[in-house]
């Protein structure tokens, strides 16, 4: 018998991270991807010939990719040249009030103090440390993990010791939890911009997600030539370990003959024989039946994450001393979410993220024109598409927010993406950037996990577990592949279906644990 097929529908980190694995561990493995190049949703655009980051922007869980690319026999270093940031971001506010954080708590602390008085400096002290403590938990019994159910969690965990369970607190609300640690309001907005990191309100999210505040401080990365080098390099990693990229295939089916998959058929009418299928693609696809009626699995419909408005283009800062990552915020946090996730419109006063791709730490304001992206969130198009009118007058209002901030920022040439956009460049998604909503505790345990209910289809991308993100989409491949592998080994003949709380996966590779 021949060497096992393995067939990957898309190019995302997802995909790209399970297509390393299976051709690394000697499984013949074919990428099938719709778009002329990889990447999924780390794009990027040319503006006036200028690439520009038109995705992810940010950087971290750099041991993630570095254990990921040592599977292959590779160095991360050898592909990618990345430089850690000293300044995480800058934060500002209409009352011309400005913070920075760095990765040191300390020197953020002393930031804080002079920023708002010495009792928010002690009350992030211990912000951080409630973070530290709820990442410490769960990086291994959960984000490394295969998919858990709140028991199989609550006994990785509580192997660990038992009082972590309720450190983790997944009951109150991430906004909730802020009020414990800052009175000041704009601590809290600029703390709770961190549940936006996986498309959900602050004021909806559980407070679980501060972790996320805590993976950023342990380090930011800037990758020389953008965030797409990220892609570029997975795929040429995969490919020494054997595995074969196909562009422009755009999937029809996925094959399923006697109850499993059988390979795919794309619509060119090429069809692929496969002992198993990666899909690398939002799970409502499959809902919809977008890839056939046999490889479709019913969900109950989950609300939708943010989706964004994004301006992609060339111009000129002034009066405001930019560095790569920026955030203005507005005075009305809880006016914003309510007009996103209630009112399912634009809010009248968006906070604000530009990304200066040109500058790392540096903060001349006096720069000639320069490559930036600019962000708003927006809800997902599943309502109604956003009406051009509508989208201006968000443009408007971004630019006059920042005015505010002392921001001036005039782009001469930019392209502008809306929701309506990314559904029509990510199927069944309706623009949601982040998969289904992560709010409240049960959101997480209702994503699906590596193994579909399809004998020999798997799932990988930010759509299913652990989440949204560049590292959790990584690692979502992670699991797709090692499920593969292990199921491939078993002594019996099918594979089998999935089962409640996923499986247990082989050591084969390094990191993570069930």
């Amino acid at each position: 018998m021949g060497k096992r097929r393995v067939i990957v529908i898309g190019s995302g980190i997802g995909g790209l991270s399970a297509a390393l694995l299976t051709a690394a561990h000697g499984l013949d493995t074919l990428v099938l991807e719709r778009a002329p190049a990889p990447g999924g949703k780390l794009r990027e655009l040319e503006i006036d010939g200028r690439k520009i980051d038109a995705g992810p922007t940010v950087f971290t869980m750099r041991d993630v990719f570095e254990e990921l690319f040592a599977s292959a026999g590779a160095s991360l270093g050898d592909h990618l040249k990345l430089k850690r940031a000293e300044v995480l971001a800058r934060h500002a506010w209409t009352d011309g009030s400005r913070l920075d954080l760095t990765g040191d708590i300390e020197a953020n602390a002393d930031a804080i103090g002079a920023f708002a008085g010495k009792t928010e400096a002690r009350g992030y002290r211990a912000f951080a440390a409630r973070g530290a403590g709820m990442l410490n938990t769960l990086d291994q019994t959960f984000m490394r993990a295969s998919r858990p159910n709140p028991l199989s969690l609550a006994a990785r965990v509580g192997l660990l010791d038992p009082r972590r369970l309720l450190a983790i607190s997944p009951f109150e609300t991430l906004w909730s939890a802020l009020g414990a640690h800052f009175q000041d309001p704009r601590l809290r907005q600029l703390f709770g911009r961190y549940a936006t990191y996986c498309g959900a309100s602050p004021f909806l999210a559980p407070a679980t997600l501060m972790l996320i505040a805590e993976v950023e401080r342990r380090g930011v990365w800037y990758v020389d030539g953008g965030m797409r080098r990220l892609a570029d390099a997975f795929k040429v990693v995969a490919e020494r370990a054997g595995a074969r990229f196909l562009f422009g295939a755009d999937v029809e089916r996925i094959v399923v003959e006697a109850g499993r998959v059988a390979g795919v058929a794309t619509r060119s009418g090429e069809r692929f024989e496969a002992n198993a299928v990666v899909f690398n693609g939002d799970v409502s696809a499959l809902g919809a039946g977008l890839l056939g009626g046999d490889a479709a699995s019913p969900r109950r419909p989950e609300p939708r994450s943010l989706s964004a408005v994004t301006f992609v283009g060339v111009g000129r800062a002034r009066d405001f001393p930019l560095i790569r990552h920026n955030v203005f915020f507005g005075g009305d946090y809880a006016q914003e979410f309510d007009a996103i996730f209630k009112q399912r419109r634009l809010p009248a006063e968006p906070t604000t993220y530009v990304c200066a791709s040109d500058r790392e730490d540096d903060a001349d304001d006096q720069r000639g024109e320069e490559r930036l992206f600019v962000l708003v969130n927006a809800p997902a198009n599943d309502a109604r598409p956003l009406a051009a009118e509508e989208v201006k007058s968000c443009e408007t209002a971004a630019t006059k927010l920042m005015q505010k901030c002392g921001l001036k920022l005039e782009m001469r040439q930019y392209q502008t993406t809306t929701p309506e956009d990314f559904a029509r460049l990510f199927p069944a998604t309706e623009g949601a950037l982040y998969g289904p909503a992560s709010h409240n505790w049960r959101a997480s345990f209702r994503r699906p996990g590596a193994r579909s209910r399809l004998p020999g289809l798997y799932l990988a991308g930010g759509s299913v577990h652990p989440g949204p993100g560049v590292p959790m989409a990584a690692l979502s491949g992670r699991q797709a592949a090692l499920a593969l592998i292990s199921d491939l080994a078993s002594t019996r003949s099918f594979f089998p279906a999935a089962t409640s709380g996923g499986t247990s996966t082989p050591s084969v590779m390094t990191g993570g644990s069930a």
